[in-house]
């Protein structure tokens, strides 16, 4: 679980998105900071039982800084105003696919997967899912997956809207073939991070992704 301090430090840096706010509230951000790394380094600890990959990862390694990239945003806002961290095989900077937990008072969610990956690493996707179909289909219908994220995500402008080039429309697959990223979504509500199964509910999300993420994966490491 997390604190309510840290809750209320991110309300408060959404309402106050400056530098000088930031500066003077440093010993807040600082602790809110090390709220996070505690509970996503228990989550690595309970999770890495069921997924070796991520067994060797440190907190540190998969969480992202929070301060923004602002030199090709019309946004200055200096800072994000979540906390996030991708727990993948080689940590946040990895290729491969893997976990993610987005901290973001409203908008706070569970999953992951592939997000946007290179031409020629869609291309290897794309090809697996082309030549492996009924596997990746009883992956995302399975029972566990459904429950959890009901679909893959579909937002806006994540599919082409036409077939990639050397698929046939009537490809069985080609609806997923279409996808230009692969990942699932299970939101959170805000209750849901001051609650003591927080880490429990993050491990169950990331068990019923497992299969997507290292099929994904066979297919980048073939």
């Amino acid at each position: 679980m997390l604190q309510q301090s840290t809750i209320k430090f991110l309300k408060d840096l959404k309402k106050n998105n400056t530098k000088e706010w930031f500066d003077t509230n440093r010993k807040m951000y600082e602790a809110a900071k090390q709220d996070f790394e505690n509970l996503v380094q228990t989550v690595i600890t309970q999770y890495s039982k069921k997924d070796e990959d991520i067994a060797s990862l440190k907190a540190k390694d998969c969480m992202f800084r929070i301060n923004r990239d602002i030199r090709f945003s019309k946004d200055k806002s200096p800072y994000k105003t979540n906390f996030g961290a991708s727990i993948n095989r080689g940590g946040k900077k990895s290729l491969l696919a893997g976990y993610y937990f987005h901290c973001e008072p409203g908008q706070c969610f569970v999953g992951g997967g592939l997000w946007q990956p290179f031409p020629d690493v869609l291309k290897k996707v794309r090809q697996e899912i082309d030549y492996c179909f009924d596997e990746f289909s009883g992956i995302i219908k399975n029972k566990k997956f459904k429950t959890v994220y009901g679909n893959l995500y579909r937002g806006e402008d994540i599919s082409l809207s036409r077939p990639p080039k050397g698929y046939d429309e009537n490809n069985p697959a080609i609806e997923f073939i279409k996808l230009k990223s692969f990942i699932a979504l299970q939101e959170l509500k805000d209750a849901d991070l001051t609650d003591k199964n927080l880490s429990k509910k993050i491990v169950t999300a990331f068990d019923a992704l497992q299969p997507l993420v290292k099929f994904i994966n066979r297919a980048l490491e073939s």
